[in-house]
């Protein structure tokens, strides 16, 4: 059965191909590269014995786009990742998050109602809730006023796909996931960001081994019990699981409505320097780091309530803090031993 991931060789895109080959899936990815390689499917390749199919192209272009599905209209499920995703880039450059972010998701829509493609997994994100009334969160809370641009735009595709349901028979599931970190344990794919990192992970390793001069933690002086604040941080692997589980799902016409949404996250939430803390016991080494002034469009604290997709979605997360910031660390070793062969 063929799956489309968009954005699939980006970070939790190429992890959730990986599931998907490994429970037998035929993979299909579109990407256009903006924020990652077309190496990672060499090691996707070296994985799973199994090289997926890539198509360069950016899903905004709606001439290409239905190019493509007419060509591959044997599609049977998509998983849409591919979108802008940086909350501080997002606030500096809002018009590029909105025409990316939402004409894409609209582009695929038209092409699954033209191919009667049923089944869409949609990335979305914590940002939804804002800053919550209630912690944890669960799927109940409250959508409230988005703090980014990028947070809008998630709050918005829903809407969209929640009004595209309602005139069409596709049905979808929309995976609210908090903050993904790690690596695959072969430590053959990870998270590279092409430029500056914008999120913690990728900033800690990249300091610690020397590309990076200094990790910058953005505010001391949150209402938290170490100033900073705090995220739920979701191992890379766990969460791609839930997509192939999500899928499965649908096929199975075990949905108890068209459009469900899940809560991802393991229910326990960490602060900046809890990540600081772990990777420096894991790793061994100790990080430069200095304390600047918030980021705008942050939030002070957030953790999921993960009872529903536990229980209704059969799924949950594995992966301690430890093993989260150690599987990142051995990522950012084995790609630069690998660079320095190359």
């Amino acid at each position: 059965m063929k799956i489309l991931v968009t954005g699939g060789t980006g970070y939790i895109g190429s992890h959730t191909a990986v599931e998907l080959q490994q429970e037998g899936f035929e993979v299909v990815i579109v990407d256009n590269l903006s924020n990652s390689s077309a190496g990672v499917i060499d090691s996707i390749t070296a994985i799973t014995g199994i090289r997926p199919v890539l198509e360069v192209f950016d899903l905004a272009d709606y001439k290409k786009t239905m190019d493509f599905f007419q060509r591959h209209s044997d599609i049977q499920g998509i998983i849409h990742f591919a979108a802008y995703k940086a909350v501080g880039e997002s606030v500096e450059q809002p018009l590029m998050y909105y025409r990316n972010n939402l004409v894409s998701l609209m582009n695929i829509l038209e092409a699954m109602n033209s191919q009667q493609i049923p089944n869409l997994v949609f990335s979305s994100s914590c940002t939804v809730y804002g800053q919550p009334d209630e912690l944890p969160v669960s799927e109940q809370a409250a959508v409230k006023k988005a703090e980014s641009p990028y947070g809008n735009t998630k709050q918005i595709s829903e809407e969209i796909i929640s009004d595209t349901i309602r005139t069409s028979g596709l049905k979808a599931i929309a995976l609210r996931y908090f903050n993904p970190i790690g690596a695959h344990p072969t430590a053959l794919i990870g998270e590279l960001p092409l430029g500056v990192p914008n999120n913690l992970m990728p900033f800690i390793t990249q300091t610690a081994i020397g590309i990076r001069p200094q990790l910058r933690v953005f505010g001391n002086d949150y209402n938290t019990p170490d100033g900073t604040a705090i995220r739920d941080y979701i191992h890379v692997v766990d969460l791609a699981k839930a997509h192939v589980i999500s899928v499965q799902r649908m096929i199975q016409s075990r949905m108890k409505k068209p459009f469900e949404i899940f809560n991802l996250g393991t229910g326990i939430g960490y602060s900046v320097m809890d990540v600081i803390r772990s990777f420096e016991k894991v790793s061994g080494e100790r990080l430069n780091y200095i304390v600047v002034d918030r980021r705008e469009g942050d939030v002070e604290q957030v953790w999921a309530n993960p009872q529903w997709s536990n229980t209704e979605l059969g799924w949950k997360a594995e992966k301690n803090l430890d093993e989260m910031t150690y599987s990142a660390w051995k990522w950012e070793q084995a790609y630069k031993k690998r660079s320095r062969k190359q």
